[in-house]
C-alpha cells in the first residue's frame, strides 16, 4: 500500500490548485490530509465524490479551522475519532484500522508564539503516544502520520540557531519526539534517508521555499516491530500548492 499524507492548509484553497488532477496521477492507496478548515456540509461534489475513493473527515467544532481527512480506495474495518473531547473538537486525529495496522492521521497543535499552546500541544502529544501504546501492547501496528509540528533535531530545520526559541523547534516539544521514538517507534524517512536539506514546510516569507529554508515536520513514524513491512518514505518537495509538501510511505 502507498500512503501519502499532506498538510493542505485549506482542501478547498487547493483543490483549485489542482489537488484533484495530483490525487488521479499519485494514485495512493490512502491520502490523508490535515488542517483541511472544512466540514463535509461546506464542500463540493467533487471533493465528496472523488474517482476510486471513499472519504472521512473528522472537523473542527470552528469552521474554517484545523481538521483531519483521509480519501481511501480500500475500505477501512473502522474509522474513529481519537476518543479525547478536547482534541477531536479540534478535528486533530482520524484512525482508520485495518487488517496489518491503524493508520493514525494526526494534525498536532502549533505551540504557538511564546508557548502560549504549548501544554495544550504537550497533552496532545502525549495522547497521541498513549493511543499508539494501548494498540501495540493489544499486537497491532500502527502508523501515525501527518504535521507533527516539530523539527526534531537540528538536522530537520535550515536555521536551527535562529529557531531555538521557537514554536516547533522548543526544547520542550523536542524531548517528547524524542521519549516517542525511545519508546519503540520509528521515524519512516529518516529510516531511509540521513541526509540534511530534506524538508517538508517552507514559511510564505522572503522566498523559503525557492531557497530551500525549512523545516521537516512532516512524518510518519510507526511502531519497530512493524519495520519489515515499511519498504519506502519519500518527501515530495516538487509538489506546490501548500506551504507544506506530500510525503509518502510504501508498506506491504
Amino acid at each position: 500500500m502507498r500512503l501519502i499524507s499532506w498538510n493542505v492548509n485549506g482542501i478547498r484553497a487547493v483543490l483549485g490548485k489542482g489537488l484533484l488532477d495530483w490525487m488521479g496521477k499519485e494514485q495512493a492507496d490512502v491520502f490523508c490530509f490535515q488542517e483541511t478548515k472544512a466540514n463535509p456540509e461546506q464542500l463540493g461534489q467533487e471533493l465528496l465524490d472523488v474517482p476510486g475513493y471513499k472519504c472521512a473527515y473528522m472537523s473542527a467544532e470552528k469552521k474554517g479551522y484545523s481538521g483531519t481527512a483521509a480519501y481511501f480506495k480500500e475500505e477501512p474495518l473502522s474509522i474513529s475519532n481519537m476518543g479525547c473531547p478536547e482534541f477531536d473538537c479540534e478535528g486533530r486525529g482520524l484512525l482508520l484500522e485495518y487488517p496489518n495496522f491503524t493508520l493514525i492521521n494526526c494534525y498536532f497543535p502549533n505551540s504557538q508564539e511564546g508557548g502560549a499552546r504549548l501544554q495544550y500541544k504537550l497533552d496532545f502529544c502525549d495522547a497521541v503516544l498513549d493511543i499508539c501504546n494501548s494498540l501495540v501492547a493489544k499486537g497491532k501496528n500502527v502508523i501515525v502520520c501527518g504535521d507533527y509540528n516539530i523539527a526534531h533535531e537540528r538536522i530537520d530545520l535550515a536555521r536551527p540557531d535562529d529557531n531555538e526559541n521557537n514554536a516547533g523547534f522548543l526544547p520542550e516539544e523536542r524531548a517528547w519526539m524524542t521519549k516517542y521514538l525511545d519508546a519503540g517507534y520509528v521515524d519512516a524517512f529518516r529510516h531511509f534517508d540521513k541526509s540534511a536539506g530534506k524538508y517538508t514546510w517552507w514559511s510564505y516569507r522572503a522566498g523559503a521555499r525557492p531557497r530551500n529554508i525549512g523545516w521537516r515536520i512532516d512524518y510518519h513514524c510507526f511502531n519497530k516491530a512493524f519495520l519489515p513491512h515499511v519498504k519506502e518514505a519519500a518527501i515530495h518537495g516538487d509538489v506546490m500548492g501548500s506551504d507544506h509538501c506530500p510525503i509518502s510511505i510504501i508498506v506491504e
